[in-house]
């Protein structure tokens, strides 16, 4: 079963699985899937990965590649990590290390090969900022190639890749990081108030990544078998982006929303303030899923009794709910394989 692969907890059994510990085996699997004209999902750490009840009917590679190598480029280290390698390992090295850029990236649960497909990020940092280029088998032309990042095309949650899921096959990813003992410039108000200092300010690496992972670990962000409001796929909706038009629509629903003010008129808008307003709580339950206890982003299966059926319909019922009352439609973040939101 698929379930046991993801950090949800659901998804049905998979026709062939198989295991690639090398990028060479992971090309010749996806690739001779291909000619068999076999569909095939490639599986990474399942932390953004919700499988439909029945199951994949194809192949699966479970990507089990490791290996990280550093270099010196001027006042930057150039790390290229495997596809397969713990993300919060990499992170916990840097920091270790002295390494500025992904501090704030801290607790994120999966594997190096999702950060650029989903351009992954949070409290102010994402990989995009950071990537120098990403290794793919392109599946069109049947080739490794090494994409620079203005190639990734990447923007908020999103890229190249996670728009064309069945083009691409991660492989590795470079990552050019400053050589520092202090965070980036923190970027987001929480991050700031937990560490004491104002927005703009640097503060030690370590200090960084545990004040992240506290706040992660308070909305049940950090995964924990002890916690079952971890038993989710993180955030469940993106921050809706607004054009001007709209952004002015849902400020004559709601004068007063939360907003941050984008270039061009248009706005971000915080989900969770979306979800919580259009009568969703945390806690909120339908059935045996539920909305985490901790942060109203994220859809659970506390018990481990919910199926992926349960799980999106509550997805869709929040959706429509928001809709109904402040006119914006939330869209997922994470990807859906053999599933698919309830009807608008």
């Amino acid at each position: 079963m698929l379930a046991s692969y993801t950090t949800l907890g659901l998804g049905g059994p998979a026709r062939r699985f198989v295991e690639a510990g090398t990028a060479e085996q992971l090309v010749s699997e996806v690739a001779d899937a291909d000619r068999r004209g076999e569909p095939t999902l490639v599986l990474g750490g399942g932390s953004n990965l919700v499988v439909g009840d029945e199951g994949f009917d194809g192949l699966v590679v479970k990507v089990a590649t490791e290996g990280v190598t550093v270099s010196r480029d001027g006042d930057q280290i150039v790390l290229t990590a495997e596809a397969g390698a713990d993300w919060d390992t990499l992170v916990t090295r840097a920091v270790h290390e002295g390494w500025s850029g992904l501090e704030c990236l801290s607790g994120v649960p999966g594997l190096v090969g999702s950060t650029p497909i989903q351009n992954v990020g949070a409290y102010g940092q994402e990989v995009a900022q950071t990537i120098r280029c990403v290794r793919v088998y392109d599946r069109k032309t049947r080739h490794v190639v090494d994409l620079e990042a203005r190639q990734c095309g990447f923007s908020y949650r999103d890229s190249a890749f996670k728009r064309d899921l069945a083009r691409y096959v991660v492989l590795a990813v470079t990552y050019a990081l400053d050589v520092s003992a202090l965070s980036a410039p923190i970027a987001y108000q929480e991050l700031a108030t937990r560490l004491g200092v104002e927005p703009g300010e640097r503060v030690p690496l370590a200090s960084a990544r545990e004040g992240v992972l506290a706040l992660r670990r308070g909305k049940g962000m950090v995964l924990d078998p002890a916690d079952p409001d971890t038993r989710s796929a993180g955030s469940f909706f993106t921050n809706p982006v607004l054009g001007p038009v709209e952004a002015a629509e849902l400020a004559a629903r709601a004068p007063r929303h939360p907003r941050w003010d984008l270039p061009g008129g248009g706005v971000k808008v915080p989900a969770a303030w979306l979800i919580e307003q259009a009568g969703f709580p945390k806690g909120y339950t339908r059935g045996p899923a539920r909305i985490s206890t901790k942060h109203t982003l994220a859809l659970t299966n506390p018990t481990g009794e919910a199926t992926t059926a349960d799980l999106l319909a509550l997805a869709g019922e929040v959706r429509d709910g928001v809709r109904e009352k402040f006119g914006v439609t939330l869209v997922n973040e994470p990807v859906l394989v053999g599933c698919a939101l309830p009807p608008e």
